[in-house]
């Protein structure tokens, strides 16, 4: 959504490294870049002048020209303001003291209300809640049905005491009003903690929506409102929210279909622009692409600064504790790392979604942007299905494998001899930096670790070096006086070899049965 005002940036703040000092002019060329990015973005005008002016008069103040670094304070300063535009903190729901929370959904038809009404009963129900959909939709055709669908793949009851339309040519004859009145009292009569109520839209705002909007709200009293928006259509976003909040008074800001390759400048807009917060978004289809929205973590995405924390929740929501566990102890007591243990560790990745996005949360990914366009997702299936094809002893023992099971293991796996060559290749790489690691060694490579290109391997190789003895000659008369001059010095150093005890002292004549010592032990004193 937001790459080519993501390389935008970039780019720009490029020409600043390296500046010891920035004058007025870099600060203008530098707030000028931006201010064309923004509006290429599609970001509203009023929030792009607001946003500018801002980083401007920041960038020429004090902290810009005292810094040690100029330019990535001037990153510093337009993170900071990146983040103020897109709501500043986080905003959680806010539930009822007395169940059952009620949640409104509103917004126009086609921005994905019935969709994120699943989206969100899913993540809801997986911290804990007890969520009921309500489907108050009974204008625009199978909406009802969706909705039911989606409860149903989220593993969530849907109240619909009425089917709606089916089709364009057949008038509404229901009363949403009174559906989601009816699914509220469902609700308390049924212990459901959370109630989302999924409402109608139109094309375009008109008073009917908002009058029936209206009357639902006034009906059902929700704790929050969410104004549900679709981040691709634009400028056309700021006329849509401010209809929307003059109509409903939404509380919080859902945003849909960010993975799509608009311009993504409603993102940009929407909070500034009606100071309510952005509080979720959507990035995919599957009932998990949702997440709850972070400014800070957004802004460092468009600043290609990564997302580091997101991609930890998101670890630590999919990946299975018992296996980390076993995988913790099998490197601690340093066993080898089989095939077996590379899958299982696949399986895992595969758990936390499209490797795609997970790349692109990593800091300076807008550099290899290209190649992780081009990364093809079935490629984990592809090698999946070589280590699958596998028996249990060549995943254990992937050193017996040779030429024949290599070709039975591309014939089963669908792929060339080439591909499971790779694959070998590179796991035995693996396997040697597991090793290595588990053994004390450190990643070979890293500086300050031990191992070959590291500081600890310099060190062996010195000390390998020191304690290294000294070739002996290929000439018999040479290598003769070599073996005098040394024997000559053993006897020189043991004729100055001090006599006495260990510590200092004259050696002193004493009784071995006074150090109560056991039968037989005095041999060993040399007396």
């Amino acid at each position: 959504m937001f790459n080519s005002l993501s390389d935008r940036l970039t780019s720009t703040f490029k020409n600043l490294r390296g500046k010891g000092r920035l004058t007025e002019a870099d600060v203008d060329a530098t707030v000028r870049e931006i201010r064309r990015a923004l509006l290429d973005a599609d970001v509203a005008v009023p929030v792009v002048r607001a946003f500018t002016a801002s980083v401007k008069e920041r960038a020429l103040g004090l902290e810009v020209s005292q810094a040690l670094n100029p330019g990535q304070q001037v990153v510093k300063i337009v993170n900071e303001e990146l983040k103020g535009i897109l709501g500043g903190e986080t905003r959680r729901l806010r539930l009822a003291k007395n169940p059952p929370t009620v949640i409104m959904l509103a917004g126009l038809q086609g921005a994905g209300k019935t969709t994120l009404a699943g989206k969100l009963s899913k993540h809801l129900k997986s911290q804990g809640h007890s969520p009921l959909l309500v489907a108050a939709d009974l204008q625009r055709p199978n909406a009802v049905r969706q909705l039911q669908v989606n409860g149903e793949r989220a593993g969530v009851p849907v109240y619909a005491p009425h089917p709606g339309v089916s089709s364009e040519f057949e008038a509404a004859t229901g009363d949403p009003v009174a559906v989601a009145r009816q699914g509220i009292e469902e609700a308390r009569t049924k212990l459901y903690d959370v109630v989302i109520v999924d409402t109608a839209g139109r094309l375009g705002v008109d008073a009917e929506l908002m009058q029936q909007a209206a009357d639902i709200r006034a009906a059902i009293n929700p704790d929050e409102v969410l104004f549900v928006i679709d981040a691709m259509i634009g400028q056309d976003a700021v006329n849509t929210a401010q209809a929307f909040n003059e109509g409903v008074n939404f509380t919080g800001v859902v945003l849909t279909k960010l993975d799509g390759d608009a311009r993504g400048g409603a993102a940009l807009s929407v909070a500034s622009v009606t100071g309510k917060p952005i509080m979720f978004a959507s990035t995919g289809e599957g009932l998990t692409d949702f997440e709850v929205f972070h400014p800070d973590r957004m802004a460092s995405r468009i600043l290609d600064l990564g997302d580091v924390l997101t991609l930890i929740e998101q670890a630590e929501q999919s990946w299975d504790k018992d296996e980390a566990s076993r995988m913790a102890k099998k490197f601690a007591d340093q066993e080898d790392f089989t095939l077996d243990d590379f899958l299982a560790q696949m399986q895992q990745i595969r758990k936390m979604g499209s490797m795609k996005k997970m790349l692109m949360m990593m800091p300076g990914a807008a550099g290899m942007r290209e190649q992780l366009e081009n990364f093809d997702e079935r490629e984990i299936d592809r090698v999946e299905a070589i280590v699958r094809s596998m028996t249990p002893h060549e995943r254990v023992a992937p050193k017996i494998i040779n030429g024949s099971r290599r070709a039975r293991i591309a014939r089963g796996s669908g792929v060339h001899v080439s591909e499971v060559n790779g694959l070998l290749e590179r796991f035995v790489q693996a396997q040697k930096m597991m090793k290595k690691m588990a053994a004390g060694g450190g990643i070979p490579g890293m500086p300050g670790m031990a191992g070959p290109g590291g500081f600890g391997g310099a060190r062996k190789k010195q000390q390998a070096a020191k304690g290294k003895k000294k070739a002996k000659s290929g000439n018999p008369a040479k290598a003769a006086q070599e073996r005098a001059e040394a024997e000559a010095r053993r006897a020189g150093a043991r004729q100055a070899l001090p006599t006495g005890s260990a510590f200092g002292g004259q050696e002193a004549d004493f009784d071995p049965s006074s150090l109560n010592l056991p039968k037989g032990f005095d041999k060993f004193l040399g007396k």
